[in-house]
């Protein structure tokens, strides 16, 4: 993979997040009642905007990789820290109404409920740091290896494109010889 400098590292990844809040705010995304109405069923436009941002990012993902930027290695999955994680996820957008892109984008623009989020994210992230130690071996309890879409296939080969149920990679399975 070719390696990229420090300083340009840092420029592309504050020129990303400029561009990121903008276009949430252009869309209406930093207003906590837009996600309020996505999880009532009554605004569909972060489903959309989510699905337009999955589309360019795999786009962007096989422009960098064709040029060496980046891989295609899954990380291991964990199914008791995915779980946990997106059941406190879900909660804490449901009561703040904002996920953390569009409470930092609200909190950019100055609205006091989008800095108040970020602060209870904030509060939450170093609530987590501080007891990962001790979690750390219930959250990777279960852990079903290095999974891709693929049918198991490594990240590098073709899939079969029909072939998308989610399991173990073949080499994965000696890590935890149960899940697969």
């Amino acid at each position: 993979m070719a390696e990229m400098n420090e300083s340009t590292r840092n420029a592309l990844g504050m020129a990303t997040g400029i561009a990121f809040g903008a276009l949430l705010q252009r869309g209406g995304l930093a207003d906590s009642r837009t996600i309020v109405g996505q999880l009532t069923g009554d605004d569909a436009r972060v489903a959309k905007t989510m699905a337009t941002a999955v589309a360019v990012g795999a786009l962007g993902h096989r422009w960098l990789h064709r040029r060496g930027l980046t891989t295609d290695e899954p990380k291991p999955m964990n199914p008791v820290g995915l779980v946990g994680g997106a059941l406190l996820f879900g909660a804490g957008m449901a009561l703040s109404g904002y996920c953390p892109g569009t409470a930092a984008a609200a909190a950019g623009s100055g609205r006091r409920e989008g800095v108040w989020a970020m602060a209870g994210m904030l509060a939450a992230a170093a609530a987590f740091v501080a007891t990962y130690p001790r979690l750390k071996k219930a959250l990777e309890a279960g852990t079903l290896g290095r999974v891709t879409l693929a049918g198991g296939t490594p990240a590098r080969a073709t899939p079969r494109p029909l072939d998308v149920a989610v399991r173990p990679r073949a080499e994965d399975a000696s890590i935890n010889p149960g899940s697969g």
